[in-house]
């Protein structure tokens, strides 16, 4: 496929086409055109970006994909892994040597990213195993109502237009569902129970009984009445006529087709390549070189380790064993919220009291604000305990952080502070939010994600909480360990199921002897990992190369060590892959170092 950069990328590169032949000519550096030509093809694999995925060309303001959802054909999948080897292809003839430093990062991310996309093709599971027990295609969609910008006409315009492209987008899905069924890869019958339920639980008879509706409760006063009856009649139509209809065709299918064919297996590797895919999936996911025995064994260690911690936490509370005390923290009722409005209130407030924090543990901070919600109700029954959703400023949406507030009975609050910190600040919110705002190239700062960046360093964050105070009961500390053991549980259960032939009663069984989770929290869990191979691994491992990073620096740096301006080094780059910021760390050493003196 022809690359089309767009106009701004053509008239930029003809710009630093120009600059390029001026510098040389006055004797500039050698490393001015290797630079160049990386500049530019970077600039290129932006533009691709963005042509290929108009929702995150909308969340940074650009309005070149106003009305469209993306293609998400086979075809298109096809094309966009061809684009992306002749991008590694320009990208590996410029020599890392013949550039400045802080683009020798720069292209070592975005050469992990094009290796990513380009590696997982090979497997038939990443192009047909297109939905997790968590969603898919139609969850993301049914955010849109609120995640896009409502300001003006063009706005408005855009997003009924998006009801309107859905009925394609989810036809090409279900190529993939019936393609997943004839190939043998579908999702483990163990772990998809209710999913149907879920998904049938956003249909609705009537477009205004649909969250879809929402941005159509008050009319702008950008927008006529006559102009607004329009799209409301549109979106009333795309709805009832097309979207709802489009998910019960997937619900109907699910029911009569998927389903029994489910696979009896949970293990990704009772898949045909599934062994060799798992491997890639632990690779992508952790960005190292571990194997899954490897991550298995470092998983047992980290559960004896941290288990003998609970059991000092346990004493200390008057309990004989970890056993007796995490049996009387999941049985007291004063350790849960009557109602989904206390919950909430909890979760706001402790989310407030640890923002005063932040100045405290960081030089830089992030302008976008974040709030503190409820998962919705169509998707909240089944899934995880909370979760970040990235907000923008483009569109003036905030960071969000969601909070589940069914089955009340499992939730309990001596969880809260390790899971604010985790899903707000100083985790998700304050390191995605940042990046947003960091002066990299956009590619860098919206089109790369690494889990284990992003997740360890949620992870790592769980450990701040211990300098912010929070953890100042022993019930609270139990929750920080039952949190640290719930992410080391995950290396041994994840590789345990993709690996070793772990069933999933043996995998619930491993996490309720080990963690403090209650037991719909490590049912949902487990299913996630069922039906997510390698995902939740990333967190554990980027959690333990950070806090070895930062015992390195104090160790090095000793007394003018300083945790702000280290955890500023962390995330100044972005999210970037583990080795990458390891060079990146220890090169601050040195400049620290080099400037004590």
């Amino acid at each position: 496929m022809q690359i089309n950069p767009g106009p701004r990328a053509k008239s930029s590169a003809a710009t630093r086409s120009i600059a390029a032949a001026l510098l040389l000519s006055c004797g500039a550096s050698a490393l001015a055109a290797p630079a160049d030509d990386y500049r530019e093809l970077r600039e290129a694999i932006w533009q691709d970006t963005l042509d290929r995925n108009p929702l995150l060309a909308t969340s940074v303001g650009d309005r070149r994909g106003d009305g469209q959802l993306g293609d998400n054909s086979l075809e298109a999948d096809a094309a966009r892994v061809v684009q992306a080897e002749g991008f590694l292809a320009r990208l590996e003839a410029i020599d890392p040597a013949a550039l400045p430093e802080d683009l020798v990062i720069d292209r070592a991310v975005v050469k992990r990213a094009l290796e990513d996309e380009i590696g997982g093709a090979v497997y038939d599971q990443s192009r047909y195993m297109n939905f997790t027990n968590r969603g898919g295609w139609y969850s993301w969609f049914a955010s849109l109502a609120y995640r896009s910008p409502f300001f003006t006409a063009a706005d408005y315009e855009s997003y009924v237009s998006r009801l309107e492209a859905f009925p394609a987008t989810n036809d090409a899905a279900l190529v993939k569902v019936r393609g997943a069924v004839e190939r043998g890869l579908t999702q483990p019958c163990i772990a998809m129970e209710g999913f149907a339920d879920t998904v049938q639980a956003g249909i609705f008879t009537e477009a205004q009984e649909s969250p879809y509706w929402q941005p159509f409760g008050d009319r702008p006063a950008t927008i006529d009445e006559a102009s607004w009856t329009r799209l409301q009649q549109r979106a009333e139509t795309a709805l009832e006529d097309g979207v709802f209809p489009s998910l019960q065709q997937f619900a109907d299918y699910y029911r009569s087709d998927y389903a029994p064919a489910c696979r009896e297996e949970a293990g990704i590797s009772s898949t045909s390549g599934g062994r060799e895919y798992y491997q890639w999936l632990v690779a992508n996911h952790t960005t190292t070189d571990l194997t899954p025995d490897q991550i298995h064994n470092i998983g047992l260690a980290e559960v004896a380790r941290i288990r003998a911690e609970m059991e000092y936490v346990a004493r200390e509370a008057g309990y004989p064993s970890r056993e007796a005390y995490i049996e009387h923290l999941r049985t007291d009722p004063r350790y849960y919220a009557e109602t989904p409005e206390e919950l909430m209130l909890e979760a706001s407030a402790l989310a407030k009291q640890i923002d005063g924090w932040m100045p405290r543990l960081f030089g830089t901070l992030p302008r976008q604000p974040y709030t503190v919600s409820p998962i919705p109700a169509a998707q909240a029954p089944g899934n995880t305990t909370a979760y970040y959703e990235s907000g923008s400023l483009e569109t003036g949406q905030p960071g969000i952080y969601r909070v589940n507030t069914t089955e009340l009975d499992q939730r309990p609050l001596w969880e809260l502070p390790a899971l604010g910190v985790h899903e707000a600040v100083p985790g998700h919110h304050h390191q995605i939010a940042l990046q947003q705002e960091l002066d990299l190239h956009p590619l860098r700062r919206n089109g790369t994600f690494f889990t284990a960046f992003v997740e360890g360093w949620g992870l790592y964050s769980e450990s701040l909480g211990e300098e912010m105070g929070l953890y100042d009961t022993s019930a609270r500390k139990m929750g920080q360990l039952s949190y640290d053991m719930w992410r080391a549980t995950r290396l041994v259960v994840d590789t345990g199921i993709h690996s070793k032939g772990w069933s999933k009663e043996r995998a619930v069984a491993f996490m309720a002897d080990n963690t403090a989770l209650s037991a719909a929290n490590i049912d949902a869990e487990v299913n996630r990992y069922i039906t997510w191979p390698g995902q939740a691994l990333g967190y554990k491992i980027g959690q333990l190369k950070i806090s070895e990073l930062r015992k390195r620096a104090e160790t090095a740096l000793g007394a003018s060590f300083d945790l702000r301006a280290f955890h500023d080094a962390v995330l100044e780059n972005g999210a970037i892959p583990l080795n990458v910021l390891e060079a990146h760390i220890d090169r601050w050493i040195a400049a620290q170092q080099a400037k004590a003196g």
